[in-house]
């Protein structure tokens, strides 16, 4: 799509404001709304003028002027705005013209870029699996003297007595009892389809719907895979369109890996492949799980890199509440076939040559997609380049279930990192594989721990009301 292309579609959907958008360190995005009136193909040439100070982790005050530069490819009509808006997402510039390096679009590209400098492929897709929970209310506050959070759903398990108005019509979901029912207990069919509905006129082909195995309304909504920079702009729409058809709803979306304690949390299974002029790279007739040399190298990058990789992948502090033994969380640093207690799983049903691929299961949907997936490609690039066999590593196959391995039997299998500071400390000694080709920086890497360390002390140094359970008597 041209500019041309962007200017006709705000004439024929009469739009009337246009709405810049950029993604920040946090992966939360930021926008800018200007008057279609006053949009021309200048507007694509100069960009859109932002204060990058006043944008966490990324420009001084002292250099603060910085440009969005719109990706017109990016265009859709905003589903939710009274006025007709057009919604560009962009990429960061200086005002010197020159590529922001620490934008996360930005690393993305430059991902891409190197991956094709290689000469390894031409095409990185990734596929990820979203999960999140609807709430009917949600209420929480960290003060001096008080902190406290409070959900609650109506089908949530701790609901089967609540006297409602009108009676209490029962059909709850049981604490992990949520995978897959139908209505009356999925009580969130119309809210998802709706979902779908939205992202399918937004250009988001979707594969499936359904409810999710915790209680109180977790669900998810795959889309069609893409390659990484488009995959992560859908993922942004994807996460947008959430949270706004819960609200329209009257409901309250949470990407929060674990905002309950007890029962599952949310991830966000990563699928990932690399195509070279059209044709699939990790697929090998007879091989283990039918997967190439070149893919077994793949994930030995990711397994060997991950406790730096969750840097970026699991990059909260919450992650970490959600990465512990016991709710299906994908805690062991192995690979396997099929086998959803892996780290790194190899699907194997209905799949065809074009869609071998490897599935990272450990990553969460507090990660900004467009660093995420950068790193992933990075760490796959370098078990390829080095040619890191996971299986003389310890690393797998384990085609058991890992959960139920003896101490013994599972003495060598290495974990995730236990918490954020852990992971921002195995990046600050793991970093090299990111900075090839350029593609992060070891200022942008600097900057981004000092960053994440920040949001690990703000929630380290906070009284938790468990504290109180234990120690008040004491």
């Amino acid at each position: 799509m041209s500019a041309q292309d962007v200017l006709q579609l705000i004439k024929e959907k009469n739009i009337e404001w246009v709405d810049f958008r950029f993604v920040g360190l946090s992966g939360k995005a930021q926008h800018i709304s200007l008057p279609a009136v006053e949009i021309d193909e200048e507007t694509f040439v100069n960009g859109v003028a932002f204060d990058g100070s006043s944008i966490p982790g990324f420009r001084g005050i002292e250099n603060s002027d910085m440009v969005m530069m719109p990706v017109t490819e990016t265009a859709y009509v905003d589903p939710f705005t009274a006025h007709p808006t057009l919604i560009i997402m962009c990429d960061i510039f200086t005002a010197e013209g020159e590529r922001y390096d620490r934008d996360p679009r930005g690393i993305a590209n430059k991902a891409e870029e190197y991956l094709l400098s290689t000469g390894i492929g031409n095409a990185a897709y990734f596929g990820p699996e979203s999960e999140f929970f609807i709430f009917d209310d949600v209420r929480y506050e960290s003060g001096m003297n008080k902190s406290y959070f409070e959900v609650d759903s109506e089908e949530a398990a701790w609901n089967t007595g609540r006297k409602e108005e009108g009676g209490n019509l029962g059909f709850k979901v049981p604490v992990k009892g949520g995978y897959v029912p139908v209505q009356p207990v999925d009580t969130q069919q119309d809210i998802r389809s709706e979902m779908c509905r939205l992202m399918m006129e937004a250009g988001i082909r979707i594969d499936r719907h359904h409810h999710e195995v915790a209680t109180a309304g977790q669900g998810e909504i795959n889309f069609r895979f893409d390659t990484l920079v488009k995959t992560a702009d859908n993922l942004m729409k994807y996460k947008y369109i959430v949270h706004n058809t819960a609200r329209q709803y009257g409901k309250v979306a949470t990407f929060m890996p674990k905002p309950l304690f007890g029962d599952n949390g949310s991830g966000m299974h990563v699928h990932t492949s690399i195509f070279k002029d059209g044709n699939p790279l990790f697929y090998e007739k007879g091989a283990y799980a039918n997967m190439s040399e070149l893919a077994i190298f793949f994930i030995g990058g990711i397994l060997h890199h991950a406790p730096a990789l969750i840097a970026f992948t699991n990059p909260s502090t919450n992650s970490f509440k959600r990465l512990v033994p016991g709710y299906e969380a994908p805690v062991n640093l192995v690979f396997s076939k099929g086998n959803r207690s892996a780290a790194v799983r190899i699907p194997i049903a209905a799949v065809t040559p074009k869609g071998a691929r490897i599935e990272f299961r450990t990553p969460d949907s507090t990660a900004n997609p467009y660093l995420a997936f950068a790193a992933m490609l990075m760490a796959g690039l370098d078990g390829i380049q080095n040619k890191i066999d996971p299986r003389k590593l310890g690393y797998g196959p384990v085609d058991k279930n890992v959960y139920e391995l003896t101490d013994e039997e599972k003495k060598d299998i290495r974990s995730v990192p236990g918490s954020l500071d852990e992971a921002l400390d195995a990046l600050q000694a793991d970093y090299e594989f990111l900075t090839a080709g350029n593609v992060f920086t070891k200022e942008f890497i600097e900057n981004y721990i000092e960053y994440k360390r920040a949001e690990a002390k703000a929630v380290s140094i906070r009284i938790h009301p468990h504290e109180y359970a234990l120690y008040f008597d004491c």
